[in-house]
This record gives structure tokens, C-alpha cells and sequence, in this order.
């Protein structure tokens, strides 16, 4: 649209086309000098939205925010304008819709000649698409610093030359550095210290020009040197024309993940595969040399007299190690006698001045070794069990970096050495008599199979001694149980006192203990014999009483009784029965008369294959109970047999014979399918039973189609594989079978489970444990048996309950008699039961008026009733 003149004579044809130009490519609007409307060209008018006239007569306030057209601000901006004053820049107008309109605006005044002010035109552009643009960016710049103003992980953004323009908080917490030290400075100042033998920058920038991002995990040092494990990610980002233009690092702080990773799942992978104490503080001492290469480990152990015993210090000479073996802790016994004898960390900066270190010094100044930081390693009883420490060759003191390493290994070591006494304490219950201290039947069967193999080389006799003390039940059920335990000690002392250290000495069960007498003949040992009964006869005071001791002995001799232990004593055995038969301390030499006892198995195999085949085997179930609660945790299944003629048979003669006689796998396949049977049909009853669990012999694993077998009957019966537990013995965990270890974990991949029974009685490596899926152990009734009157048993018991808990199994406590035992195994942790205390082993229908009862008795808070 032309814009009118007041004195068209004097504008030129140059003039007219300018401002015909202007007309097209700009919005062009004329106001009066108080602001009203004259007239707006086709482009203003299509900005805005109006029609020529309604725009018309408008005042500019119209074409303003209300906010803006109603201040003192827009009223000193006209009256800059009336005054003369040409005014330009970006302004924000409302459409005739409401909408918000950006123009990049001049206003100028236009006088007559007379110097009156005319009117005020304003030539405008459109930029509100930029301006919003603009401000979407700054928005998006504004919140992409909050959230890494907010974020955790170090942010460092460099442009194409690496040098840093941003970093956020999160770098000043990590690294140390301020924005200024390093804003405008190459970003090598905080990265290059990372892996000096290698140029890590020039990798990475090789690495981004290929346009993928960086991923690694690096070694960064902080600006006051503390070295950090660290996440670095670096991303390339590109401009318009496909250019890099700048870099984005993340740095993540991984120091304790990495720890963690590294250190402790290596350590205690060690300890799964049941390494031996040495190999797993060495692996410790090395790994943590790794990961902090400016330190030399060292691990020694306290001993029970307060001496320091070397583990592990695998970058000092093995003399200095030798130095220290046995040397007494006490207050000034360098770092690690001090920090063993204060219990806490004792930091020595400089060995060659510090007193701690003046008897000492010259072991250590010799290598190199400048300084000492030692951390005592402490039991859960807070008891110091040993010392980990930290040399380094100058003087220095440890950083945050290795505080955070020396507080995981201290935590391993204190895991590794309790490992070990647990260790060591389950195989002195395992292998020895926790009353007696006397070897038990498993490790006097090891001991008397080395000696047999020894008389066997150098073609001589021995002899072994069944010997059943006389009255011994008499005393027990008149005196008590603490007298009958008294007096099996001072039998013990006896015989310890009669046998020589040659000689082998081990103690059965109840009352009854067994002698290996090597290189001895006929003669000599009816002597020994003779000096072992007038030794036990001496009369001794039990319990305020004066009791004369005696006992039975058998005699078999190798080789002519037998080629092995179990040989020789089953025939020791016979002969002690037929001593006995002759009165009280009698001792007798086995004879081949005695073999009647070989034909009353026989006859008792027969009775077996018939009670199998005609079905007159039957099963008796005993409840497992929470000890806390009370309820029932499920029920095991117990196989039973009362034979016409013979009476009751215990399963521990008749289940032993079953797996000689190649009977096992159908009594099992029959007790399998008899317990799923039963309950499910006390489930039907409305009896509430979690699962029930049935003994398999090793042999069963044998079967390929086991799994098979196990699905078919569960299916049968409409129960779930988790209803059904299998109880296995240490037996299965050594069979080297191939198919045993797939059928293992097979059944548990059905989901059903496997319960480790008797656990701790047989002298399988804890290794072993890591290669089934148990989900449960439980606790023999030997380590049950007395533990209320024996700290001992307790500790041992406690040491079995945390194998349980760290390998995630629950422990099921068997042989439960007293309360006292229920509360003592409840306090230590062991979640379940199983024993007199709650129910003796019951047949079916008992149990269901049991299970009734006990639902009672724990509504109304009284005891669960026993049977």
C-alpha cells in the first residue's frame, strides 16, 4: 500500500520505488502523534489478523499487553517518540486472535516542514518463529544446567580442540577442581593423569572420530592425587554440517562397585571352593596390590596365645614373614603387635623414628619399607582374630582410597578366618567325640585303614577291641545322665593311659570304644587286654558314689578275622556279645562259630525281599516345627517294618541292607509314591501340611529316569514339585557317578527340593556344598545332643546354622528333645526343628489328631503337645 505524503511534488520516482519496496517486503503501520491508527499495509494487517477497518481508529495500546499498554513504561515510550526520538527494537504485540506476536520494530517520527510532528510510522519484520526458537533453546540450556547442576555423575563438555567449557558440580565433589582452574583449559588437566603409559586422550579422540561413543573404566586421579575407579563415557556430539564440535564425558565414581567386583567376589569364590586359608589371604593381599599398586599387603593371624602367625604377604621376603612368626602382640610391637593388642588401627608415618617400631625397625628399614598403616581383624564377638596392613616405601598415611579398600578386606578376612574355625570346629565334631575328644567311627575308620595297609606292607598282625563298658545303662537311668558322661571320661583317661601313641583309640557310641593294637599277636593282646580291665576296675567316685568299673571286650585279629576296619569290627563286635554272655568283664577272641550272625542277615534279606514284595513296609510320619512360631514347617517321611517273626527292625539294618541287596530303589520308588499319596489326601482332610520330605540313597541318583519318575507321581497325586523335599546324604555329594550330579540338578530345576541330612557327620569337603542346589541342611542330633550343658556344642552349632545363612539354606535342627535346646537353637538363629520335644515319629492317622491338636495348642498359647 503507498504511503500517503503531504508533499508529493517533492518526492522522486527513486523515493516512490523505495518505499513501494518497503511496502512489500515489511509491515508498515502509520499512528497519529497520540497513537491512533491511520492505516497498516496487506503485511501488517495479515500479522495481526485484522481487516483495514477494523484496524483502523485502533490506539497503539490495543495492539499491547494490557499489562504493558496500561503502564508509565508504554507512556514514556510515546512521549519519546512525540519528542522526536526514533525508536527501534523487539517488541511483543496480541493479534486480533489473542495471540502473542514478536516484531523486530523501528518507530519514526515524521514532521512537516514547519517542524510539527505529523504522524509516527513503524516498519516491522515478523520474528516471532525465532524468537520462540530462541527461547526454547534457552529454555532447554536452562534445564539441561539444573539437571546437571542435580546429577551425581561428573559432567565435562569440551569443544572440538578438548578444551572445557562446562563441568558441573558433580566434578568439584569428584575430582576437586573449580570451574575457573579449568574452564578454557585443555581437559588433559583433569583426565591425562589417568594410565601414564598409555596417551588415553589421543585413544579416545581416535575412537569418537570413527562417530561412536567411548566406554571405559579407568584409573583417574583427583586434583590432590587420590586415585578413583571410574566409569569415563565420552559421547561426540556434531553440528549441522556433520562436524564434531564438541565432546560430553561422564565420569561415574566405581571405586566400592569395582571393590566389591573384583576383590570379593574372587575371595569368596576361594572360599566356595573350599581353598585353603593361605590361598585365599595370598589371592586378598594380591588382588588389592593390584588394584593399588603403591602398597605392599601383609595379613597375619593372632593365635589363641596371643602371637602373631604369618597368612599372607606375597611381596615381602618370606624372611621378614619368618621374623615376625610368634612374636608376642603388646603396646609397642611395631604397627601390627600394637593394632592386635589396642583393637584398633595403629598408623605408623615413619618407621625408622616412630617407638612403636624401635625393636623392630631393622626388619623393615632394610627393604624399603617406610611406613606402616595396620587394621586388627575382628571376629563377631569383637575378639581380634588378626591384623591387616598396608606398607608403603615412603612416608606417607593412607588415603580415602585405601581406607575403603582396607575396610573390605578386613571384612573378608574376619569371613576367611571364621570360615576356617567353623571349619575346624565342624570337623572336630565331625570327627571327634565331643564328650571324649576321642576320634569318632569316621576318622578311626581312616586312622585303622592306613594302619591295616601298613601291617598289610610290612606282613604283620594287629588286633582290635570292641569294649562295652558293664552296667553302664544302670548307671545312666540311677545316677543320671551328667554321672554316666563322668564316668565315660574317667574310662577314657584309663585307656589313653594303657594305650600307647602307636595304638589307636577312638570311642563308637554310648559306651562303647575300640582299640587298634598294632603289630600285635595273639598273646599280646590277650595281655593288654588283661591290664585294661584291672586298669578299668580301679573303683573311682561318681557323683559322691563309689562305682567299680568293668567291661566286655572282643577280640578279632588281622589278618586272620579280616582284611578291613568293618570287617574286624563286626567280628570284635560278635566276640564282645559273647563275652558278655559269660558275665561281666569278660574278653573274648572272635571264632568263625560267631559267623551265625552272617546267616541271621541272610535270613534277614530274605524277610526283606518278602515284606518288599508283599508290601508290609510302612511309613511313619515326625513333624518339622518352626521353633518360633510353632507351626508346622512340613513333615518327613520314615520307613518302617515289623516283621511276623523278627518283631521291629530298625531302619538303620534294614535300609543299609536294601542298598546292599539292591532293594533301595523300590522301597524308595514305594516310599515316594505312599507320601505323595498321603498328602494328598490329608490336604483333602483340610490338614494344612507344606510339604513332606522322604529319604533317597545316593544309588537313586543313579537312575536316568529319576526326574521322570518324580514328575509322574507328583502329577499323580495333584501335587506341586515344591511339596515334595528329597533328603540326601554326604554319600551323594562324593558319588562320582556322572548321572548323580545331572539328576542333582535336574530334581531342582523341577522345583523340587533337596535337604542335606545329617549334615556335618560324614567328612565331605564344604566345598562339595557349592556344587548342589540344597535348599535346605540338617543339623545332626549329635550336634543337637547336650548342647545346653556344652558351650562347645553351641559354638558348633551356631558355626553350622551360618554355613546355612550365607549360603541361603534352611537349617533344620533334628534330635529336638528339651526345651532348652528349642530356645537355644531358636536364639542362634535356626529357623526349624525336628524331634521328641514336638512329636515322636507317628503314623498317619495320629498325626492328623496331632496336627489338630498342635493348631489348638497354638491358638491358646500352650506348649505344642509331644508323644
Amino acid at each position: 500500500m503507498p504511503l500517503p505524503s503531504d508533499d508529493r511534488s517533492n518526492t522522486t520516482s527513486e523515493q516512490m520505488e523505495l518505499l513501494s519496496a518497503l511496502d512489500r517486503s515489511m509491515a508498515i503501520i502509520e499512528f497519529t502523534p497520540d497513537g491512533t491508527v491511520l492505516r497498516a499495509n496487506r503485511n501488517y494487517l495479515k500479522i495481526f489478523g485484522y481487516q483495514e477497518q477494523q484496524i483502523r481508529g485502533l490506539h497503539h495500546r490495543a495492539l499491547c499487553q494490557a499489562d504493558y499498554a496500561n503502564s508509565s513504561a508504554f507512556n514514556n515510550f510515546w512521549c519519546r517518540l512525540q519528542e522526536g526520538q526514533s525508536i527501534s527494537g523487539q517488541y511483543l504485540y496480541v493479534s486480533a486472535e489473542g495471540c502473542l506476536v514478536w516484531l523486530e520494530a523501528s518507530y519514526n517520527p515524521v514532521f512537516a516542514a514547519d517542524g510539527q510532528l505529523l504522524k509516527i510510522i513503524q516498519f516491522a519484520s515478523d520474528v516471532s518463529t525465532r524468537v520462540k526458537a530462541e527461547r526454547c533453546d534457552n529454555e532447554r540450556t536452562r534445564l539441561f544446567t539444573q539437571i546437571a547442576e542435580r546429577t551425581h555423575n561428573s559432567l565435562v563438555i569440551t569443544n572440538a580442540k578438548g578444551v572445557v567449557v562446562y563441568i558441573n558440580e558433580a566434578v568439584t565433589h569428584l575430582l576437586g577442581y573449580q570451574p575457573e582452574e579449568v574452564l578454557g583449559q585443555p581437559v588433559a588437566l583433569m583426565l591425562n593423569m589417568v594410565y601414564p603409559e598409555r596417551n588415553l586422550l589421543t585413544y579416545i579422540r581416535q575412537h569418537l572420530s570413527s562417530g561412536h561413543p567411548y566406554r571405559g573404566e579407568e584409573l583417574i586421579y583427583s586434583k590432590f592425587q587420590q586415585p578413583l575407579l571410574c566409569a569415563l563415557g565420552v559421547s561426540p556430539i556434531f553440528d549441522a554440517q556433520g562436524a564434531l564440535s564438541h565432546t560430553l564425558s561422564v565420569i561415574t565414581d566405581i571405586t566400592d562397585n569395582k571393590i566389591h567386583e573384583v576383590l570379593q567376589q574372587k575371595a569368596l569364590e576361594a572360599m566356595a571352593r573350599d581353598a585353603p586359608l593361605t590361598e585365599v589371604m595370598t589371592l586378598i593381599c594380591q588382588e588389592v596390590e593390584r588394584i593399588a599398586p603403591d602398597v605392599i599387603a601383609s595379613i597375619l593371624r593372632v593365635d589363641e596365645q596371643g602371637r602373631l602367625r604369618p597368612l599372607a604377604s606375597p611381596s615381602l621376603p618370606q624372611s621378614y614373614s619368618q621374623a615376625l612368626d610368634g612374636i608376642a602382640i603388646g603396646p609397642n610391637v611395631g604397627s601390627c603387635g600394637t593394632a592386635a593388642f589396642r583393637g584398633t588401627s595403629v598408623m605408623v608415618s615413619d618407621i625408622g623414628s616412630d617407638p612403636l617400631w624401635a625393636d623392630y625397625k631393622n626388619l623393615a628399614l632394610p627393604l624399603g619399607l617406610r611406613s606402616c598403616w595396620s587394621t586388627p581383624i575382628k571376629a563377631s564377638n569383637d575378639q581380634v582374630i588378626g591384623t591387616f596392613a598396608f606398607y608403603y616405601r615412603e612416608n606417607r598415611s593412607p588415603n580415602n582410597f585405601h581406607l575403603r579398600l582396607v575396610q573390605m578386606c578386613t571384612h573378608l578376612c574376619a569371613l576367611a578366618l571364621g570360615r576356617e574355625s567353623a571349619r575346624l570346629q565342624i570337623r572336630q565334631l565331625a570327627f571327634y567325640d565331643s564328650l571324649t575328644s576321642l576320634p569318632n567311627r569316621n576318622l578311626l575308620l581312616a586312622q585303622a585303614d592306613q594302619a591295616i595297609a601298613s601291617a598289610k606292607h610290612h606282613n604283620q598282625s594287629l588286633a582290635v577291641l570292641y569294649i562295652d563298658l558293664d552296667r553302664f545303662k544302670q548307671v545312666n537311668d540311677s545316677l543320671g545322665r551328667t554321672a554316666g558322661d563322668e564316668l565315660l571320661c574317667v574310662v577314657t583317661e584309663r585307656l589313653r593311659e594303657q594305650i600307647s601313641d602307636t595304638d589307636l583309640l577312638g570311642r563308637l557310641s554310648g559306651d562303647e570304644f575300640i582299640v587298634v593294637l598294632n603289630s600285635c599277636t595273639h598273646v599280646q593282646a590277650a595281655d593288654t587286654v588283661k591290664c585294661l580291665q584291672e586298669l578299668l576296675s580301679i573303683p573311682c567316685q561318681i557323683a559322691g558314689i563309689t562305682l567299680t568299673p568293668s567291661a566286655c571286650i572282643g577280640i578279632s585279629l588281622y589278618p586272620d578275622n579280616g582284611q578291613d576296619l568293618e570287617t574286624l569290627l563286626h567280628h570284635a563286635d560278635l566276640a564282645m556279645y559273647h563275652a558278655k554272655t559269660n558275665g561281666r568283664e569278660r574278653f573274648s577272641f572272635f571264632s568263625s562259630e560267631m559267623n551265625v550272625l552272617a546267616q541271621e542277615r541272610l535270613a534277614l534279606e530274605a524277610a526283606l525281599r518278602e515284606a518288599v514284595r508283599a508290601q508290609c513296609l510302612y511309613l511313619h510320619y515326625q513333624p518339622q516345627v518352626d521353633l518360633k512360631s510353632g507351626q508346622i514347617h512340613g513333615i518327613e517321611a520314615l520307613a518302617r517294618w515289623h516283621d511276623p517273626v523278627l518283631g521291629h527292625i530298625s531302619p538303620t539294618r534294614f535300609i543299609p541292607l536294601a542298598e546292599e541287596c539292591g532293594l533301595i530303589d523300590e522301597i524308595s520308588h514305594w516310599a515316594l509314591n505312599e507320601s505323595c499319596r498321603q498328602l494328598a489326601e490329608w490336604r483333602r482332610q483340610g490338614l494344612n501340611i507344606p510339604t513332606v520330605s522322604v529319604n533317597v540313597s545316593s544309588t537313586n541318583f543313579h537312575n536316568l529316569d529319576l526326574a521322570r519318575y518324580l514328575i509322574e507321581t507328583l502329577e499323580q497325586h495333584a501335587l506341586l514339585p515344591g511339596d515334595l523335599i528329597l533328603e540326601i546324604t554326604e554319600s551323594v555329594m562324593m558319588d562320582t557317578n556322572l548321572s548323580t550330579m545331572r539328576n542333582l540338578h535336574e530334581v531342582h530345576a523341577l522345583g523340587i527340593g533337596l535337604a542335606m541330612d545329617d549334615f556335618g557327620t560324614g567328612y565331605s569337603s564344604l566345598g562339595y556344598l557349592r556344587r548342589i542346589p540344597l535348599s535346605a541342611l540338617k543339623l545332626d542330633k549329635s550336634f543337637v545332643n547336650g548342647m545346653e550343658h556344652d558351650v562347645a556344642a553351641q559354638a558348633l552349632t551356631h558355626a553350622v546354622i551360618r554355613i546355612g545363612d550365607s549360603l541361603n539354606l534352611t537349617v533344620i535342627a533334628e534330635g529336638v528333645e528339651t526345651e532348652a535346646q528349642r530356645f537355644l537353637l531358636d536364639a542362634q538363629g535356626c529357623k526349624v526343628g525336628q524331634g521328641y520335644l514336638f512329636s515322636q515319629p507317628l503314623p498317619p492317622d495320629l498325626l492328623a489328631d496331632w496336627l489338630k491338636t498342635s493348631t489348638v495348642a497354638l491358638a491358646s498359647g500352650y506348649p505344642l503337645p509331644g508323644v
